[in-house]
């Protein structure tokens, strides 16, 4: 079983920038993929970004040149880099993680972090 722990995330002022991480542990395939999602209220969770196993990228096209989303292979770590935030950032921030990438963006068979919580508001 893979556990995923998040941290980071908080409030910021419309424009700001904000971290978040998710490490990995557990019974970790060789190849994988991890990212997150994101869910407002009253919305459906949706995907903000993912990276594979070799680098490969996803990003939704609402953060696109906005967020970057990296990992510490060494450490099954991911790290979202998020910046010019705006209100409609504001959601629950899943980390989740897959087999590969193409399973991911599909949000199907996930294992997901606890969420953590970003407000952007002045």
């Amino acid at each position: 079983q893979v556990r995923l722990v998040e941290s980071g995330g908080g409030l910021v002022q419309p424009g700001g920038s904000l971290g978040l991480s998710c490490a990995a542990s557990g019974r970790i395939d060789s190849i994988y993929a991890m990212g997150w999602y994101r869910q407002a209220p009253g919305n459906q969770r949706e995907m903000v970004a993912a990276i594979g196993r070799h680098g490969a990228y996803r990003y939704a096209d609402s953060v696109k040149g906005r967020f970057t989303i990296s990992r510490d292979s060494a450490k099954n770590t991911i790290f979202l880099r998020m910046d010019s935030l705006n209100p409609e950032d504001t959601a629950v921030y899943y980390c989740a993680y897959a087999p590969n990438l193409w399973v991911f963006i599909s949000g199907e068979g996930l294992i997901w972090g606890q969420g953590t919580q970003v407000t952007v508001s002045s």
